[in-house]
């Protein structure tokens, strides 16, 4: 930190999406809760999701110029140096006002710029600001690898994300919000349920799909309604704003209601509800529902570079769920393996304790510490 400078700045960036925004506002609580004097900045652009949730959890947002990576050669390629040179512009200009002492990036549009105006430059203070850089999927992103070149310190979630070029980052996990971490589902159990209107007994399946929810989810446990009724497991099944979802009625559904609903407001919530989930994998849903101990049937995205599957290979090689592909995922697999296991209380408990042996509840206390040592800072104390 700079002489002049009393309180310890930290800027993080990783705007977007709710896998980079998550682990970021993670972060910067268990900072907070380290040292409370802290000021934590968060950066973005005005085209994430971080424009609404960042202040929501009481953080300054920084909006800079997003700088998107194409994948392919297209015309937007030959435009790409002048976007970069204004985004770090506009990034060091932030990075001054703030006072930066050190830059904690998750990758992203809004990691890059980040990681490049933390050096000195014509148009700020001459010293480097300190950069850590996380990486949360399984396979690192283009932005992540740039960052990790100068990085003070280099973490991952899993081992082989390919971050550094040689040996491999600090393997940490990724982190998640006390509120997950901290979830004590069974004393929760009766409120939750209570609250979507669910059975006080019996099991209850969580569906979701990610924010914006996936149809091939939605068609596929909706299409299985009839036996999941049969069988005495209720749903509550989070469909997706843009989405509808029509359940044929059912004399069973009023012991075991099929709950359908466009968002969930209250994950801490569902997650207590639920005695196993059906979900996509991406990186911070799989750290989310592992954390908590639910076991997981996990459908990965079937676009992309493979990714999805890969960050939920460790869970599910640790007892704690099973994948099962996009195009597989059908009212049938739903009704002759997806029923039989949540009926299955033994069998659900068992994987239920290995999901959560596989998490890492810890992760974003270790790299606030990690971000607090880089910025040669001490925990709790106000004179630095």
């Amino acid at each position: 930190m700079s002489g002049e400078q009393s309180t310890l700045s930290v800027v993080v960036a990783g705007g977007g999406t709710a896998g980079h925004i998550e682990p970021a506002l993670a972060v910067a609580d268990a900072i907070r809760a380290l040292m409370p004097e802290a000021q934590v900045t968060a950066l973005g652009t005005e085209r994430g999701l971080e424009t609404t949730l960042v202040p929501r959890r009481g953080y300054p947002l920084e909006l800079i110029p997003p700088v998107p990576l194409p994948r392919k050669p297209t015309a937007d390629l030959l435009k790409l140096p002048a976007r970069v040179l204004d985004s770090v512009r506009r990034t060091r200009e932030v990075l001054d006002r703030v006072e930066a002492d050190v830059i904690v990036g998750f990758g992203g549009y809004v990691a890059l710029p980040a990681y490049l105006a933390a050096g000195p430059g014509p148009l700020r203070r001459r010293r480097r600001i300190p950069v850590v850089v996380h990486e949360a999927n399984a396979r690192a992103g283009i932005a992540n690898k740039i960052g990790a070149l100068r990085a003070a310190r280099v973490l991952a979630a899993v081992p082989g994300s390919g971050i550094v070029r040689t040996g491999d980052a600090e393997i940490v996990g990724i982190p998640v919000r006390a509120s997950i971490t901290g979830l004590d589902r069974v004393a929760l159990r009766a409120d939750a349920r209570r609250h979507f209107g669910l059975p006080a007994d019996g099991p209850v399946l969580l569906v979701f799909g990610g924010s914006q929810g996936a149809r091939s989810l939605n068609d596929a446990v909706s299409g299985a309604a009839a036996r999941l009724a049969d069988a005495g497991i209720a749903v509550l099944h989070a469909h997706g704003p843009k989405n509808t979802l029509e359940v044929p009625a059912h004399p069973a559904h009023d012991s075991a209601p099929y709950v359908a609903v466009p968002y969930l407001e209250r994950m801490d919530l569902a997650y207590s509800a639920a005695d196993a989930v059906i979900c996509r994998s991406g990186a911070m849903t799989v750290a989310e529902v592992s954390a908590v101990g639910l076991p997981a049937v996990y459908v990965p995205l079937p676009h992309g570079n493979g990714e999805q599957e890969l960050n939920a290979r460790p869970v599910v090689a640790g007892g704690g769920g099973m994948i099962v592909a996009d195009a597989d995922l059908t009212p049938a697999f739903v009704a002759d393996t997806v029923v039989p296991l949540v009926g299955d209380a033994q069998r659900i408990a068992e994987m239920g304790r290995n999901a959560a042996a596989a998490g890492h509840r810890s992760a974003a206390a270790e790299v606030a510490r990690i971000v607090l040592d880089v910025a040669g800072a001490e925990p709790n104390r106000s004179e630095r």
